[in-house]
């Protein structure tokens, strides 16, 4: 009996065993978090019978689409718990969590899918890059570059061959776009992070370069080489490349604003938002001020709290007030009416846009001291902020701040900062 007992004794560590695998390794949990974990399977069980993992990530693409990133957040993690290595799901993943603002999930995810795949999908480089500064960018991009390129190698490869692929869900299918995209991130870097390292203007060029060779209407590649002119002083050239790249989306963004429709092809031709606050920019210096104006408009109306803008829309109109100011004093004569009237719109404009970036500064606590200064010294120039009844603070759709017939006080109250 003795030596039963002994027997009974070895064989427990084995029954423990067996009951931790069946628990799927949560022995030592609470009974209240075992029973999450029990739910949260039964609830994957119930998904993947239900749902495919093509339906979830369609569903996903939707609410990402109408930039409901939550809610397309919650379906992508379903589809993740029915196929926790799909590289598109984790994709999404890492897209949604960079919009909601958790870059740490972001970059977990995004090197969960590097290290599932590391040589196949471009896109997972091209997150990191964006996440990430200086030499790490590059690295980053680098990489995707080289499994761009790879790609798309084999892609014309098949092609010219006619042989058929065996293309997967999952499989990106890259194009020549994407690869100027890509030097384009390069060479914003060392236009940026790396300006000061040995031989950056020479990379910015060569990676600019490199960008047009592969898109040579892009119009992000256009600006880019606008800027690097810029800064090596030669303006003129400069200014010739950044009108191209404006004229090959501002025509057309305007023609769909004005007819209320939103082309998918339009649309992707459009650069990002902050592209395009650079855009403003350099039109500003360029002494482009009306298309400046047509630009700023288009931001304000996809995005009233970025005040940045704001205050670029109020310089604006204090450059074109001022610039019409020093044109009459150069032809020596007294003003007309219809001069003073365009001189007082534009004035009004100004300190209402300017009024308003201070406000919204405020509200969202910015920190952009300089920026701060600069309005405040404009707005002293035009004689003070706007008056709070005769702002008008939401820029109707229709308002036009170098309008003649420009019309006061049409907001009913304030702006609420």
């Amino acid at each position: 009996m003795g030596g039963q007992a002994k027997n009974k004794k070895k064989n427990k560590p084995k029954r423990k065993d067996n009951r931790q695998n069946r628990d799927g390794g949560f022995v030592d949990l609470s009974p209240q978090e075992r029973m999450k974990v029990r739910m949260h399977e039964k609830a994957k069980k119930k998904t993947a019978e239900k749902y495919s993992v093509q339906q979830l990530l369609e569903k996903t693409q939707e609410y990402m689409d109408s930039f409901d990133f939550e809610m397309a957040g919650l379906f992508c993690q379903r589809a993740l718990d029915v196929d926790s290595t799909n590289l598109r799901a984790l994709d999404m993943l890492g897209h949604i969590c960079s919009e909601l603002g958790d870059m740490q999930k972001a970059k977990s995810v995004f090197l969960r899918a590097v290290a599932l795949s590391p040589d196949v999908g471009h896109s997972k480089y091209m997150y990191l890059g964006q996440i990430h500064t200086g030499q790490e960018a590059v690295d980053y991009y680098t990489k995707g570059i080289q499994v761009l390129l790879s790609a798309l190698e084999k892609q014309e490869t098949m092609a010219q061959t006619g042989a058929a692929g065996t293309a997967d869900e999952n499989d990106e299918v890259p194009s020549r776009k994407d690869v100027s995209v890509a030097y384009c991130s390069l060479a914003e870097i060392y236009l940026t992070d790396l300006c000061m390292e040995e031989g950056a203007a020479d990379k910015c060029r060569e990676f600019i370069e490199k960008a047009l060779q592969y898109h040579h209407d892009n119009p992000e590649a256009l600006q880019l080489m606008a800027s690097y002119l810029f800064s090596t002083e030669r303006n003129q050239e400069g200014k010739e490349y950044l009108l191209k790249s404006v004229g090959m989306w501002l025509p057309a963004q305007k023609q769909s604003a004005a007819s209320s429709t939103t082309e998918e092809e339009t649309q992707n031709e459009i650069p990002p938002y902050e592209s395009r606050i650079t855009t403003a920019k350099l039109l500003i210096e360029s002494e482009e001020y009306e298309m400046a104006v047509d630009v700023l408009e288009g931001l304000l109306e996809e995005d009233d709290e970025v005040v940045q803008v704001w205050y670029l829309s109020g310089w604006v109109c204090f450059l074109q007030w001022e610039k019409a100011k020093q044109q009459q004093e150069r032809e020596g004569s007294e003003p007309s009416e219809e001069k003073k009237e365009e001189w007082k719109a534009l004035q009004d404009a100004a300190k209402s846009y300017l009024t308003n970036a201070k406000k919204l500064y405020s509200k969202l606590r910015c920190d952009d001291q300089p920026m701060l200064e600069h309005a405040e010294q404009l707005l002293g120039e035009l004689g003070g902020e706007m008056e709070e009844e005769d702002e008008d603070p939401t820029l109707d759709e229709d308002y036009e701040p170098c309008s003649d017939d420009e019309e006061e006080g049409e907001a009913e109250a304030p702006m609420e900062h």
